[in-house]
């Protein structure tokens, strides 16, 4: 069987990082990071990432601030905090929960963030520098940013000569992860929709991302003997065996039988999912030590 990759503890030892720089930085005399985080309407999903986000920036040693403001709010109102935050010294990192009310154009807000405090990375400016191997001073969106850190750990942070296939092509994750691939010297194909022969293709694959948000599509004869498994996906399905009306967490990928092929495999849920908030906590720790004129850390 595949050896499990552990989100989780991966996760708590970026945080206790996270922790020793904050309180080395405030040693040395500079502001503590400040991270913002702005949530639109009552979206019960987006309260507990927002509410477990802000608990994990305190904890971290941050200046933590969360601006909770109801579904009518205009485009227009919250344009103006986010021009606030962006003036603010005291800010490193501006997060907006997604998804945004209907009438408010996710994009335009996205975009009116600073690049230096866009640490959830969808900032043009982002976008071009990851695209372009500028990882000194780019923000990487955090699931890839995370992901990529999981792979290190099992195969090293030099790549060079291993084929990776990315299955999605999302602007979230996909095309950054397979940047970071590409950064780290992969030899690296996405695939999609529109692939033909998805399976004979994945099984090309030495490192296999799965990030299309279509349950246990992944079966175990596309993954190549020996592979790395990487499995972005959370899917709520029926399990009518815990009772009626219950359901449970899959991936984009079919656990159990992949994990007989693969070398080595994240599970669902605590595999990815705990890594997304630790890198918004190192993203916003980075932007605080460049905006102090110090080396970004590394992780």
């Amino acid at each position: 069987m595949a050896e499990v990759i552990d989100g989780k503890i991966v996760a708590e030892d970026v945080v206790q990082k996270v922790k020793a720089l904050t309180a080395d930085l405030i040693a040395k005399g500079k502001a503590k990071p400040g991270l913002a985080v702005v949530i639109v309407g009552e979206d019960p999903a987006s309260q507990v990432y927002v509410a477990s986000k802000s608990r994990t920036a305190k904890e971290c040693g941050f200046h933590s601030l969360q601006h909770t403001l109801p579904a009518d709010t205009s485009e227009e109102a919250l344009l103006k905090i986010i021009g606030e935050l962006n003036a603010d010294p005291a800010v490193n990192g501006i997060l907006v929960q997604l998804p945004l009310p209907v009438h408010i154009d996710a994009g335009k807000i996205i975009q009116a963030i600073a690049p230096q405090k866009d640490v959830d990375g969808f900032h043009f400016i982002n976008v071009g520098k990851l695209g372009t191997g500028e990882l000194e001073t780019a923000f990487v969106p955090c699931t890839p940013a995370g992901s990529m850190l999981l792979i290190e750990r099992v195969r090293g942070k030099d790549l060079s000569g291993l084929n990776a296939v990315v299955v999605g092509r999302s602007n979230i994750v996909g095309k950054p992860m397979a940047n970071l691939l590409l950064a780290a010297n992969c030899t690296v194909t996405i695939a999609h929709s529109r692939t033909k022969d998805l399976p004979a293709l994945a099984r090309t694959a030495d490192i296999l991302v799965a990030a299309v948000g279509r349950p246990e599509m992944v079966k175990g004869d596309w993954v190549k003997p020996g592979a790395t498994v990487i499995d972005v996906g959370i899917n709520r399905i029926p399990a009518p065996e815990k009772g009626e009306g219950k359901t449970r967490l899959v991936g984009d990928v079919a656990y159990a039988e992949a994990a007989k092929a693969a070398g080595a495999i994240t599970p669902v849920p605590g595999g990815v999912g705990p890594m997304t908030i630790a890198m918004l906590m190192a993203n916003t720790l980075a932007s605080a030590y460049l905006a102090a004129g110090l080396k970004r850390p590394s992780f």
